[in-house]
């Protein structure tokens, strides 16, 4: 689960249920994604800083290439860190980040699906952080008992799932009909339902994570919603980040959208097309990332 975006088809997170996703070639898109996150992320970290000062052990529980478990390991100097995920080649770059980074002597990986890979882990977690990972996994109440069992007594579980959807464009672009981005959500929304549904042991859940969170055994402690905002004109690593959410939208979405928002997605595609996310001036990123926190009682 590569931290990215909220419902994005064909790339979202780590499907690891897509084995068709070559994750080698994926890698630095991923890790640009996530760079690009980095002050959100390194602020939500100052946040949960406030509740679990001095971590032993934090797991990235979905970490993909590491970006996110290396800023564990640099936000925490005094932690050991540890990055789960089921593709060997991410993890693979996530050990070559560490070791650039001066962090590999606390940094470990397992390679494994969740959240039978936890299972791998010497020592329980004191933070464990799952960023949109525990939508992968068709049973989520059980998900996030499995979770919970990996915690440390007192330890923390930080949830990231939700928030909004994100938003690059101005309602009224002057190509095609005003109101792409609206409908490009509701089709997304319609493709995350299908694919869940599809998942393996697939269970409808309401998604009110605090209720399932205390089901898993632990107390609720606090919510914070984050916020990455990049105004425009946006520079080229926006631009890049717009462009490969608006292409695996048109490569994945397919039918669900009209022959004019697939012709307006081609155009915003076109590198040499003036109307394009990589020229224009009013393309800006927003983005909301909201993070659940509960401690397993001592």
């Amino acid at each position: 689960m590569a931290h990215d975006h909220h419902h994005a088809p064909a790339g979202h997170g780590h499907a690891h249920h897509h084995t068709d996703i070559d994750w080698a070639e994926m890698g630095p898109v991923l890790e640009s994604q996530a760079e690009l996150l980095a002050p959100l992320y390194r602020e939500a970290m100052a946040w949960l800083a406030e509740e679990t000062p001095e971590p032993g052990l934090i797991v990235d529980a979905g970490s993909g290439p590491g970006v996110v478990a290396c800023l564990f390991a640099e936000e925490f100097p005094g932690a050991r860190v540890t990055a789960v995920d089921g593709s060997g080649p991410l993890l693979e770059r996530a050990r070559g980040r560490a070791a650039r980074l001066g962090v590999d002597g606390r940094f470990s990986t397992v390679t494994g699906e969740l959240p039978d890979a936890l299972d791998e882990l010497e020592f329980p977690a004191d933070l464990l952080w799952a960023s949109r990972s525990l939508h992968h996994l068709g049973d989520q109440r059980a998900g996030l008992a499995a979770f919970a069992e990996r915690l440390a007594p007192g330890g923390t579980l930080a949830l990231l799932e939700g928030g909004l959807p994100a938003r690059y464009l101005p309602r009224d672009i002057g190509i095609g009909r005003p109101g792409l981005q609206s409908r490009l959500n509701a089709a997304e929304e319609e493709w995350f339902s299908r694919m869940r549904a599809e998942l393996p042991g697939a269970v409808a859940e309401p998604e009110d994570w605090p209720a399932l969170l205390t089901s898993a055994g632990l107390k609720p402690t606090r919510t914070r919603t984050f916020l990455l905002d990049l105004p425009a004109p946006a520079d080229e690593a926006a631009r890049d980040y717009a462009a490969a959410y608006f292409t695996r939208l048109r490569d994945g979405l397919g039918d669900a959208l009209d022959a004019d928002d697939r012709a307006t997605l081609d155009r915003l595609l076109d590198r040499a097309d003036p109307e394009s996310v990589y020229h224009r001036s009013d393309l800006f990123v927003l983005d909301a990332y909201t993070v659940y926190t509960a401690v397993r009682p001592r």
